[in-house]
């Protein structure tokens, strides 16, 4: 027959038995919220935040149908080099996409929406796009975009991944699109007769310093298919109805030829 246990082996038995419990539950849970893979994939894993902003006091009672802002925001993780995932989560703090802290966010009324899309996550390339709403004397809408190396956690530039003998090309061929646009904008104003004559005669001189530039080859969107160069005029509110739309696409078939071969654009020039 068993030996039954004597009290001080009681204790020590339930307490190793707890012991193991607690080791246990502590390793299932961080099993489960563990969302960095092991083996670096050339992604990042993007989780979304969101924070809503209640504005209290006198803003409140000022701006009654703005006492509420939702800020969705993403956190970054599972990125092998901790270099590079220190750089990425500094430049996508909120503070620094539209300069404005969560503080400054809550202390004004401007802000009714702040929210980020992934445009692409892979070959060591993250690429973002974020947008804020709010209300002033008019309703405006503003931009930020990214397009990181997780290799390196830098911004990518055109001289990072264009072969420097190929920008004027790359210029060329964007400016084209901008200025087939600009003609279209003038002829439709010309055209529309609730334009007036005065509108009508301003309306190629607001185009006359309206073109794409070297430095402008630095804001690009990396896509699955190709690469959409942006551009904006700054163009103020009053006007802003005429203002090109920006966007330029270039598939990856026709600027293989100007792509590094050393760089993370290379995947896309084979």
């Amino acid at each position: 027959m068993k030996k039954p246990l004597l009290n001080h082996e009681c204790k020590l038995y339930l307490t190793l038995l707890c012991v193991a419990f607690f080791v246990t539950a502590s390793y299932t849970t961080g099993t489960v919220t563990a969302a960095p893979p092991a083996k670096d994939a050339g992604s990042a894993v993007v989780e979304k935040r969101r924070i809503v902003l209640v504005r209290s006091g006198k803003l409140a009672s000022d701006f009654p149908g703005r006492r509420r802002a939702v800020i969705n925001y993403p956190v970054i993780k599972g990125l092998q080099n901790p270099v590079a995932l220190k750089k990425v989560r500094s430049m996508l703090r909120i503070e620094k996409i539209f300069d404005t802290s969560i503080a400054e966010y809550k202390e004004d009324a401007w802000l009714t929406s702040f929210d980020y899309k992934v445009n692409y996550n892979k070959n060591y390339i993250l690429d973002l796009t974020f947008t804020q709403d709010g209300v002033g004397a008019y309703p405006d809408t503003h931009t930020k975009h990214f397009a990181l190396n997780l290799k390196s956690g830098e911004v990518i530039k055109a001289r990072d991944v264009f072969k420097t003998s190929a920008l004027e090309t790359l210029r060329k061929m964007i400016d084209a699109k901008l200025q087939a646009e600009i003609k279209s904008i003038i002829a439709d104003g010309q055209n529309n007769s609730s334009v007036s004559i005065e509108d009508k005669a301003h309306l190629v001189d607001t185009f006359k310093d309206v073109r794409f530039e070297l430095a402008n080859l630095n804001e690009f969107s990396i896509g699955e298919r190709g690469i959409t160069f942006l551009y904006d005029a700054g163009f103020p509110h009053v006007i802003q109805a005429l203002e090109p739309e920006g966007q330029y696409f270039l598939d990856y078939k026709t600027i293989a030829s100007y792509i590094k071969s050393n760089s993370v654009l290379a995947v896309f020039s084979k």
